[in-house]
């Protein structure tokens, strides 16, 4: 039997009512035309104020988000880990603040998280996005090699401050840190500045990550490129590996601007790029991976991989991580196993994480064979419950 099939493990948490929307849910997911109406409409219905956050809140939200605040997500944190063996990174999913405040409002709310996470043994990491901590443009000028004023300089001064003071913490409390990625057109500025703290904060084991999108063909290459600085300049590698969320705003600005696209040609060469991600990870000691994949292929190649090179199940430098709400039969069949898994728990303000609901009703759309598997399995185990 597939390690993945075994519902009943997947589903263990779910009551039979959380069940049911789940199915509701991807069957509605499963509707292309339903989720670009969907998300238009409840966009409108955001900008001009309707009451629509009670009905979000009970539907979307409440299965793919943790709660409003990090006291929300408690009671579902302590239950994955308890009864499923799951950890949670709680990610605060607000994007698209612009203003120095909120930078800095982000930069409190993570420095707590890496508290939260120090005291909790079912949160392993702390999590945030580039973009959290400076202005976008700001990233994108950087990283075309544009000339700074002295107001962007002092800045770019302040962005890299907020992310000395989260990393000097994060050593502090032995509480490894995930980064992001985001747009190709802003990413080299933030690549650069994470390497730069690889090499002061990874010196004795990999505590800043980074995040590699493996659908641009690019960053396999990459990989080769700061693995061998980081065998001169003497650090260890933390990376988390994902396929990327970014895809069609990718290539639509690649057409519009007419430069070549960052992104593989197809879904099966992303596939192979990043296998290879993996298994170049895997094969070099001082490299510590969080594998995010909801492809069930990936992550048998990661567990052949670490029977390979001698490496335990619950070894602290091979996590997988899926996102909540999704792929439960690959968390918790994994995590029965004795694998380190963690669901990424995003939290927020209802219209604050709407954008992020929104990609990933979209992102399910375009995924093929996504939503359909997860509607096999939750209709496998509606009519496992009913024998």
């Amino acid at each position: 039997m597939n390690l993945f099939d075994n519902t009943e493990v997947a589903f263990a948490l779910k009551t039979d009512s959380q069940l049911e929307r789940a199915y509701f849910l991807f069957k509605m997911i499963q509707n292309e035309p339903m989720v670009k109406i969907g998300s238009a409409v409840t966009n409108f219905a955001l900008k001009v104020h309707l009451p629509v956050e009670g009905l979000i809140r009970s539907t979307v939200f409440d299965h793919f988000c943790g709660g409003v605040t990090e006291e929300d997500c408690l009671p579902i944190i302590d239950n994955m880990y308890n009864n499923g063996n799951v950890h949670s990174v709680l990610d605060y999913s607000v994007e698209g603040k612009d203003q120095e405040v909120s930078f800095d409002g982000a930069l409190e709310k993570i420095l707590k998280i890496v508290n939260f996470c120090e005291e909790k043994q079912s949160i392993p990491y702390a999590v945030f996005k580039p973009s959290g901590f400076g202005r976008f443009a700001l990233y994108q000028k950087i990283s075309e090699g544009a000339t700074l004023s002295s107001e962007e300089k002092a800045e770019w001064n302040r962005v890299e401050e907020r992310y000395h003071k989260v990393c000097k913490a994060a050593l502090e409390k032995d509480v490894p840190l995930l980064i992001d990625a985001e747009e190709s057109w802003m990413q080299k500025a933030a690549d650069e500045l994470i390497e730069d703290l690889m090499e002061i904060y990874n010196k004795e084991k990999a505590i800043v990550f980074n995040t590699l999108q493996m659908y641009r063909h690019d960053r396999l290459e990459y990989l080769k490129k700061l693995h061998a600085k980081a065998k001169q300049k003497d650090f260890y590698i933390g990376l988390k590996v994902v396929r990327g969320a970014y895809m069609e705003k990718e290539r639509e600005r690649a057409e519009d601007k007419g430069y070549s696209s960052p992104i593989c040609k197809d879904k099966e060469t992303t596939d192979i790029n990043y296998n290879k991600a993996i298994a170049y990870m895997m094969e070099h000691p001082k490299m510590a991976l969080f594998a995010g994949t909801h492809n069930e292929e990936s992550s048998y190649l990661l567990i052949d991989l670490a029977k390979k090179y001698n490496i335990k199940n619950n070894d602290m430098r091979m996590w997988f991580g899926q996102l909540f709400g999704m792929s439960d039969h690959i968390s918790y069949n994994l995590a029965n196993q004795g694998y380190n898994v963690a669901k990424y728990l995003p939290f927020g303000p209802v219209r604050d994480v709407m954008p992020y609901l929104i990609r990933r009703a979209e992102e399910n759309t375009s995924v093929a064979g996504q939503t359909s598997r997860e509607l096999n399995l939750l209709k496998t185990e509606r009519k496992r419950r009913k024998l």
